[in-house]
C-alpha cells in the first residue's frame, strides 16, 4: 500500500527493538539533610538500584528545567513557573504534582509515579512520592 509519506518499507523497520537490558542504575550518594554528596575516604560514594533512583529523583525535582546548560532539556522540573501565580492552592498543588510526574517519567528506570501528597506551607513545597521502578517500589519525600 502506498502512502504520501516518504518511508521506504514498513514503519516496523524504523522501530528499534528493545533487546538490551538497562545497566544497573548508579548515582553519587547524597546527604539529603545537608544537600551535598557523600564522600568516603576522599572519593564519592556510589549507590545502586533504588537508592540511586532516590538520589536522581531528589536532584531532578530540585533542578529547574532549561536553566542549566549541563543538563538535557528533559531533566528537571518547571516548579519555578508556579511562583507568583495567582492560582488557588488546590490548582497549584495539582500543577506541582503534574510537573513532578512529567519530570520523573523521562527516566527509563521509572515505570510509574504516584504523587501521594503535595503540600505548600508558606513558601515551601513538600511532596511525598511513591515510585515504581524496575527494582521495585520506593518512597521519596522532598
Amino acid at each position: 500500500m502506498s502512502t504520501i509519506f516518504p518511508f521506504i518499507g514498513v514503519p516496523e523497520d524504523y522501530i528499534l527493538p528493545k533487546t538490551e537490558e538497562l545497566p544497573i542504575f548508579r548515582e553519587v550518594a547524597w546527604n539529603f539533610e545537608k544537600d551535598k554528596p557523600i564522600l568516603e575516604n576522599g572519593d564519592f560514594k556510589i549507590v545502586e538500584g533504588n537508592e540511586a533512583i532516590k538520589v536522581w529523583v531528589y536532584k531532578c525535582i530540585k533542578t529547574n528545567r532549561y536553566e542549566h546548560e549541563i543538563y538535557s532539556w528533559d531533566y528537571g522540573t518547571e516548579l519555578s513557573e508556579l511562583i507568583g501565580q495567582k492560582y488557588s492552592k488546590g490548582l497549584t498543588e495539582s500543577e506541582a504534582s503534574r510537573y513532578i510526574k512529567e519530570a520523573l517519567l523521562v527516566n527509563p528506570y521509572i515505570l510509574d509515579v504516584n504523587v501521594a501528597n503535595t503540600k505548600f506551607t508558606e513558601d515551601l513545597l513538600s511532596v511525598d512520592i511513591i515510585i515504581s521502578t524496575i527494582y521495585g517500589e520506593v518512597e521519596v519525600n522532598v
